[in-house]
């Protein structure tokens, strides 16, 4: 069996081996670990798919009703051998599958103690605003403010105006997931990771990103009329072009933090201090 699975596999593409996830190996550090899980699981899933096919087809040509024979086959009604195995079984694959799950939610799931990169991310109806955390002295943290993706009349979106997460290659990283408003889900597509956000409430995710490039983002959870337009790139860069980038927003007076006092929530009946559009006391209300 392990031969004709070593040979079966060797002619598989690289889109077959790694299950048809939309990535590529060692994109992040957590990512060969989720395509391991993921293909393992669909093996063992074939192997027992392919048993269970074969016993009914042998089943379906043993016991067929054969040329002159009439009535019905003796009937069993119990067969405690068979049915230890076949309750034995499926609990065995059951608890296997969630030992090994188990064990790589809690090492994808493991805090970083100390970070190199901390970005505080808000989901809003219907985009994103990044605060790019100064470990040393939040004061001269920076930030971007995001706008919902622009539709062209192709039915395609602008990509030049979606909102842009940057991160240095090969550095720890840790986001603080946080919403305006409702419940939204960070993903990023590539790296095999979501999470919710949810109002009053920050969640966080840890990884380091390992190759360089761009890759695609969204709201995975239905959040809205424009939901389908909550999107975003995440620009994996060198250390010179992150801190450049850093740079560029400290130069257009993009400084300090985008906060929950831009929380929609905060606008809500009861609140003694509802907050405007500048984040300071509505005196008109």
């Amino acid at each position: 069996m392990a031969v004709v699975l070593a040979l079966v596999l060797a002619g598989c593409t690289t889109d077959q081996l790694q299950g048809w996830l939309p990535t590529t190996a060692g994109t992040t550090n957590h990512v060969d670990r989720v395509i391991g899980l993921w293909v393992t699981s669909w093996i063992v899933l074939l192997i027992v798919g392919v048993i269970v096919w074969g016993l009914i087809i042998w089943v379906c040509v043993a016991y067929r009703r054969r040329k002159g024979q009439t009535g019905l086959p003796v009937q069993l009604r119990y067969n405690m051998p068979i049915e230890i195995f076949y309750t034995v079984v499926p609990l065995i694959l059951v608890l296997g599958f969630f030992a090994f799950t188990a064990r790589d939610q809690a090492a994808i799931e493991e805090p970083t103690a100390s970070p190199d990169v901390k970005i505080d991310v808000y989901a809003k109806r219907w985009a994103w605003d990044f605060n790019y955390i100064d470990q040393q002295n939040e004061d001269e943290s920076v930030y971007y403010q995001g706008i919902q993706a622009q539709e062209l009349g192709d039915g395609t979106v602008d990509e030049s105006q979606l909102p842009e997460l940057y991160l240095p290659v090969g550095k720890t990283v840790q986001i603080d997931l946080k919403s305006r408003d409702v419940a939204h889900s960070f993903w990023i597509i590539d790296f095999l990771y979501k999470k919710d956000t949810i109002p009053g409430k920050t969640n966080s995710m840890y990884f380091t990103p390992e190759k360089e490039g761009t890759f695609s983002g969204k709201c995975a959870e239905l959040c809205g009329e424009y939901h389908s337009l909550m999107l975003f790139n995440v620009k994996v860069v060198s250390q010179s072009e992150y801190d450049q980038y850093l740079a560029s927003l400290d130069a257009e007076g993009n400084t300090g933090l985008l906060g929950d006092q831009y929380n929609t929530n905060t606008n809500q009946p009861g609140t003694e201090a509802p907050a405007n559009a500048a984040g300071t006391e509505d005196s008109e209300k």
